[in-house]
């Protein structure tokens, strides 16, 4: 069992950015691929980023490309997810997911673990 917790969300200005945190409970975090999914109202959950277990390999969704940068830190169970440069369409609610495969996922079912998630909103 994992347990997820985001942090670091907010209301930021159009431009600005924000820095998520996702940590995780359990000894075996470095076992797990991790991914970064949203989702803004009355619309499907949707990929944005995914890292692998040992952090080497990284994807992202075409629409935060070169915005945005996964990592994670292995010692402390936690995956962060830097923003930068956000629009008012990367308002939504944020969530990170663990799962058991090596690469992780752009698909959500995959996926074994959520968190709650953590709101960002970016004014115009």
């Amino acid at each position: 069992q994992v347990q997820l917790v985001e942090s670091g969300g907010g209301l930021v200005q159009a431009g600005g950015s924000l820095r998520l945190s996702c940590a995780a409970s359990g000894r075996t975090f470095s076992m797990y691929a991790m991914g970064w999914f949203r989702q803004a109202p009355g619309t499907e959950r949707e990929f944005v980023a995914a890292i692998a277990r040992s952090g080497g390999r990284k994807y992202y969704a075409d629409s935060v490309k070169g915005r945005f940068a996964i990592s994670r830190d292995n010692a402390k169970n936690t995956v962060y997810l830097q923003m930068n440069s956000l629009k008012h369409a990367d308002t939504a609610v944020y969530y990170c997911a663990a799962d058991r495969l090596e690469y992780g996922s752009r698909l959500t079912a995959p996926y074994d673990y959520w968190g709650q998630g953590t709101q960002v909103t970016v004014s115009s």
